[in-house]
């Protein structure tokens, strides 16, 4: 989630996935499922046959399959997607371990700052959020777990560019550069310029280019091979924010967190 930042407008589930793979039924349930955006508590079977583009036979068929399953559950007329999504979520490995290694030491951070910590990985070219601390009301708009942005705005993004292959970052700066706010980097001069000085730092700053009034400073989690698993966020508001501070205290806890993950992983 970078200026709450780490968190703000993930982008909902909208129709035009593609035609590729809707012609099997692995890509129709999978339109289906992604037709949920972060925002939908609920959707009608009218809207998914809207954003999927299916025949309403087909939506309403398979959905009936996904209920039995669990992976969609009834509400009202409509439906919402069901526990057994999140009960399967939970089984994967680099998932769990990030979030058991770094959540002890999360709650220590924000104990200490009393300002949002985040835990992300790199999916795709977005950052996917996997645990966040925080207290209530501290975002007008809050971040959530399992949600997404883009990588070139956030400390989090920036961290996971700056530390990671040469060929992700060629992809991102290949696309348009996506403005959230007018300060977010909007050239690859300026975002090449961003991620040398994090590998010069060892963190990213981002200041309100993902949300006006929040900046968010990150650092790198490594695994037990020295390769970047995910980054470790605090995001608050630029008026109180103590970026000196919160670097020292994001080393030290990623540093721990670091060997918890070597240790889990047997390594």
């Amino acid at each position: 989630m970078s200026g709450i930042s780490e968190g703000g407008a993930e982008g909902a589930g909208t129709g035009a996935h593609g035609d590729a793979g809707a012609k099997s039924v692995l890509g129709k349930v999978q339109l289906i499922l992604e037709s949920f955006g972060h925002d939908d508590a609920h959707l009608s079977l009218t809207e998914i046959t809207r954003r999927t583009g299916m025949a309403k036979a087909s939506v309403h068929r398979l959905a009936q399959e996904l209920l039995r399953w669990g992976v969609l559950e009834r509400h009202g007329s409509g439906y919402r997607l069901g526990m057994r999504l999140f009960e399967i979520g939970q089984r994967v490995p680099r998932q769990r371990i990030l979030r058991e290694a770094a959540r002890p030491y999360m709650e220590d951070l924000y104990q200490t700052t009393n300002e949002t910590v985040h835990l992300a990985v790199l999916d795709g070219r977005e950052v996917l959020y996997l645990e966040k601390v925080s207290g209530h009301g501290q975002v007008s708009k809050p971040s959530r777990i399992a949600g997404r942005l883009p990588l070139h705005c956030t400390a989090t993004g920036k961290v996971l560019l700056a530390f990671g292959p040469r060929s992700l970052v060629d992809e991102v700066v290949s696309a348009p550069l996506e403005r959230l706010t007018p300060r977010t980097v909007g050239t690859p001069g300026l975002l090449l310029q961003e991620l040398a000085r994090a590998r010069e730092t060892g963190c990213a700053v981002e200041y309100e280019q993902t949300r006006v009034g929040y900046l968010s400073v990150a650092v790198p989690l490594l695994g037990a091979t020295g390769a970047t698993m995910g980054a470790l966020s605090v995001t608050a508001p630029v008026f109180r924010a103590e970026v000196r501070r919160y670097t020292g205290l994001l080393e030290m806890a990623g540093r721990r967190i670091s060997r918890t993950i070597t240790a889990m992983s047997g390594g």
